[in-house]
């Protein structure tokens, strides 16, 4: 991928010549589940943008039939736009999805568009993609995030003390809620073994993928709180805006949610609820990084920080411009595969990732000789 920038003359149109979608399918290094989902594969993603000479990417983690929507649906809508006019670009999108639905394959769909005009008109410039974006702050704080319910006692405490001991991350993340609620005596061993091998200085979360119901939440809210649990995500459904808003008025866990929101809406009506004490956004969904900002700014107006969801490359640079940033997931399912498909990735080693080192745009490099065995369209 070519990387030296061109800078636009203010009255010159630089059009995108071209937007291309491809997905590749990956086993997963061991079986991996939640509380309501158990997959053996990932599917990503990319869309590659050009224009000028040089290539942006962005990715999404959906079916693979959301390349189908890139090329059909919002290639024509995108190509021979101006490259520096990205929110002409996202308005059109958006517009464009309204028969077929927004939320879901659409959504991921626009957001992988989203993400890679931004690293084309970032490299078109010459500039680091956070540079471009204007920074909040230097280093951006991430959590391990894995643990699934899948995983032995024994896996499970080798990947907690590779991230805690080995890479000094000290905020980390497991899943729970396993057979959609109906395991909370051995959600809570999961929970002690994990604060055993981590020790008590470093930071426990749970996710629970909205296994629970209110009152079990609840109650197993309570017990969280007694072991030093100091996030609990989607204790409930994250679409029981009520149930989780009595979760978060009950326990003394910060509770979150967010990662499946598709647009701007959602991100209100949920603030406007009170449901969370974080809001998670995850800008390979809601809509890339023209609308993580956006979501970012709405929380900040609200008194919430912010929490970047998964694909933690995608969201590097903007989560660094936000000034309402708790942290970005460092997921273990993510990480692998984009340490797989990019050369360039970030070192989270001391629990920090710094964006912006390895040149123009986001500084990532896509291998796509090396990954070609795993394309499925």
């Amino acid at each position: 991928m070519t990387t030296t920038g061109i800078l636009k003359s203010p009255s010159t149109c630089l059009p995108v010549e071209r937007v291309d979608a491809s997905a590749y399918t990956v086993p997963t290094d061991a079986p991996e589940a939640d509380a309501t989902l158990a997959w053996d594969s990932t599917t990503i993603v990319f869309v590659e943008a050009r224009a000028g000479g040089l290539t942006g990417i962005g990715w999404t983690y959906a079916p693979a039939a959301t390349a189908d929507v890139v090329r059909d649906q919002l290639a024509p809508l995108v190509e021979g736009r101006d490259a520096f006019d990205i929110p002409s670009a996202h308005v059109a999108q958006c517009q464009g999805v309204r028969d077929a639905g927004r939320p879901g394959i659409a959504g991921c769909a626009i957001s992988a568009v989203d993400l890679a005009l931004w690293d084309l008109k970032a490299r078109l410039m010459d500039l680091p993609l956070v540079r471009l974006l204007g920074a909040a702050r230097d280093t951006v704080p991430v959590y391990g995030s894995g643990g699934f319910t899948t995983y032995h006692d024994s896996h499970l405490a080798a990947q907690l003390s590779g991230w805690v001991h080995g890479q000094h991350i000290t905020q980390v993340k497991i899943k729970v809620g396993e057979a959609c609620g109906r395991a909370v005596p051995r959600d809570l061993q999961r929970v002690r073994r994990a604060r055993q091998v981590i020790g008590e200085d470093a930071e426990l979360y749970v996710d629970v993928g909205g296994g629970y119901n209110r009152k079990q939440a609840v109650r197993v809210g309570d017990a969280l709180g007694t072991l030093g649990v100091g996030w609990f995500e989607e204790p409930v459904s994250s679409d029981d805006l009520t149930g989780l808003r009595l979760v978060r008025d009950t326990v003394v866990c910060d509770v979150a949610a967010g990662g499946y929101g598709y647009d701007l809406p959602y991100f209100a009506r949920m603030i406007g609820a009170g449901a969370v004490d974080c809001l998670q956004v995850d800008a390979t969904r809601c809509g890339g990084i023209t609308e993580f900002l956006r979501a970012a700014a709405l929380a900040d107006a609200h008194g919430l920080e912010i929490s970047a969801h998964g694909a933690p490359h995608a969201h590097a640079d903007a989560a660094a411009c936000a000034a309402n940033l708790r942290h970005i997931e460092w997921p273990h399912d993510h990480v692998r595969l984009e340490s797989m498909f990019f050369a360039g990735v970030l070192d989270p080693a001391g629990g920090t990732v710094r964006p912006g080192r390895n040149g123009p745009g986001n500084g990532l490099v896509l291998r796509s000789d090396e990954v070609e065995e795993y394309r499925v369209t």
